[in-house]
């Protein structure tokens, strides 16, 4: 944001394609689920600690090597699977339908690769979705290998990157163990940008974005909840918190785990934002640690929305073809000749908005940048905060 980026990814809507700490656990957090139960460490009869905690241990390591040997022949079977695709040709998924995907991601979740089940069945969504399907059916299928082979080459990537392959597939560091290493905390005064519930299958997902004043950097928390309930926690956008986090690991970090607060919830601060230049510059630096991220937060300033010309048609000229979007709308600098097309899935809402906030001049327009365009979810009126 500004002068202050975030190198990171989507989550997809950043996030990465986040991992449900309800229903996943990397291998390490599962060997401890399993083996660390308060108030038996000590009960084996005649067991020597050390040797209690070196036989827990190897355990834990089998268990872990045992998940990564079903990941990878779910992957095997992935590859197999979107070969026979492209080998029949892409229209026969617009004749199979959602079927052939939901099977495809029931194998991923047999095979404790979460994550990947849940790209696969995004693709279900895609085939027969209106123009230019195939080709977007085929750039997310070769996403999908890609994150097949990176998996089975990740012992020769860099660290970093290698994270980001564990999270993509379903694999997650439990919570408590980023907030115990004391070097890892952030203290900072995290201005709220944004809240966000989406229903992902039977969870709802909560997901929040903040902003570091100090240290200039990008974050968001992920919660998950289900039966009805709504996740927390729940934070007033606009709103600065004085507390500490951890980042999950990950070539792009941007995913944290909110760790102690000091003190309640304070009156915030307009956040500084940047150009349009700089968002996609920033969105292409998060990219290259997590190819598979739909976008990137930012914050945009002195923007204006720009509607489509009704019927294509300009005052100064005959019909001009539409931007290549859903929507046609898009979001210029008020300074310079450039703009942004808003993503397809931008609610009519928010576009109308933005139109009538933007009567009294540019705006600060807080966001996600993505190959899909830019998903506005706050504006600020001057210093007040409106949720789009």
């Amino acid at each position: 944001m500004g002068g202050h980026t975030v190198r990171r990814p989507a989550e997809r809507a950043g996030t990465p394609m986040p991992a449900d700490d309800a229903t996943l656990r990397a291998e390490g957090e599962g060997a401890g689920a399993e083996t660390g139960m308060s108030g038996e460490g000590s009960s084996g009869a005649g067991t020597p600690a050390p040797a209690q905690s070196r036989s827990r241990t190897e355990a834990a390591h089998r268990r872990a090597a045992q998940r990564a040997a079903r990941i990878s022949a779910g992957t095997e079977e992935l590859e197999q699977r979107l070969a026979d695709l492209l080998r029949g040709g892409l229209a026969g998924a617009e004749q199979a339908g959602y079927a052939l995907w939901e099977e495809i991601a029931a194998r991923m979740v047999d095979s404790q690769a979460p994550g990947l089940a849940a790209r696969v069945r995004e693709l279900g969504s895609v085939a027969g979705s209106g123009e230019g399907w195939p080709e977007r059916l085929l750039a997310e299928c070769a996403l999908l290998h890609l994150l097949a082979r990176a998996w089975e080459g990740r012992d020769t990537l860099p660290r970093p990157l290698a994270e980001t392959v564990r999270t993509r597939v379903g694999l997650t560091v439990e919570t408590s163990e980023l907030l115990a290493d004391g070097d890892a905390l952030i203290r900072d005064e995290w201005l709220v940008l944004a809240q966000r519930d989406t229903e992902e299958g039977r969870l709802t997902a909560r997901r929040i974005w903040l902003y570091g004043r100090g240290t200039g950097r990008s974050a968001m928390l992920l919660s998950f909840a289900a039966g009805g309930r709504a996740p927390e926690p729940a934070l007033p956008v606009g709103a600065a918190l004085d507390a500490d986090v951890a980042y999950y690991p990950g070539g792009s970090p941007l995913r944290v785990a909110l760790g102690e607060r000091h003190g309640a919830p304070m009156p915030g601060f307009p956040p500084a934002g940047g150009s349009i230049p700089e968002a996609l510059e920033t969105y292409a630096h998060a990219l290259h640690g997590d190819p598979w991220l739909e976008g990137w937060p930012y914050v945009l300033r002195d923007v204006v929305p720009i509607p489509p010309p009704e019927g294509g048609a300009s005052a100064t000229g005959p019909a001009q073809p539409r931007p290549r979007t859903a929507t046609g709308w898009q979001l210029a600098s008020a300074g310079a000749d450039v703009a942004l097309p808003l993503a397809p899935g931008t609610s009519p809402r928010a576009l109308w908005k933005l139109l009538a906030m933007s009567a009294d001049g540019p705006l600060t327009v807080f966001g996600e940048c993505g190959h899909h365009g830019f998903t506005p979810h706050t504006a600020w009126l001057g210093s007040r905060p409106v949720t789009l």
